[in-house]
């Protein structure tokens, strides 16, 4: 098949296919004598294995290193187990730093009482914001704003 038939198949666009070959998730497919590129059924398991293992937070670095053990013929089992326990500590951090944010989110809303102008009290955008001292950890903000664009 070529690479708009793999795209139909997998759910995945021509360029995406194309520069997870040039990363080396995918192996060089064959070439049709005009130059086409030519995948298999074995290129729509992998595409569909990505995407899996992307799902589970993996990296595409972490993917490859998956992938370049299969193509060795070696069992992955192991090297996966130990993926998952990283990712699981990771989750674990932002759990963690979530519940602490949502913490200081809910005693920031408190110390904001019925506020509807703070500029009397020296706010220059909104003193709510400007003079609070909580904040939330990068890993948990970036958690959040992945889960909002998957909402969005």
């Amino acid at each position: 098949m070529k690479i708009g038939e793999l795209a139909r198949a997998s759910g995945f666009k021509d360029k995406t296919i194309r520069y997870y070959e040039r990363q080396g998730l995918l192996p060089d497919p064959g070439r049709t004598l005009s130059g086409y590129r030519e995948y298999g059924p074995e290129d729509i398991g992998r595409l569909v294995f990505i995407r899996k293992a992307k799902r589970l937070g993996l990296s595409l670095e972490d993917i490859k290193s998956i992938l370049q053990i299969h193509d060795r013929r070696e069992p992955t089992c192991m090297h996966v187990r130990g993926l998952l326990d990283e990712k699981l500590a990771q989750v674990s951090v932002v759990l963690r730093d979530l519940r602490t944010f949502r913490q200081e989110l809910v005693t920031l809303r408190e110390q904001a009482g019925a506020t509807e102008d703070c500029r009397p009290t020296g706010g220059r955008i909104c003193g709510i914001i400007e003079d609070n001292m909580f904040g939330a950890s990068k890993e948990a903000l970036d958690w959040l704003r992945g889960a909002r664009q998957q909402i969005d």
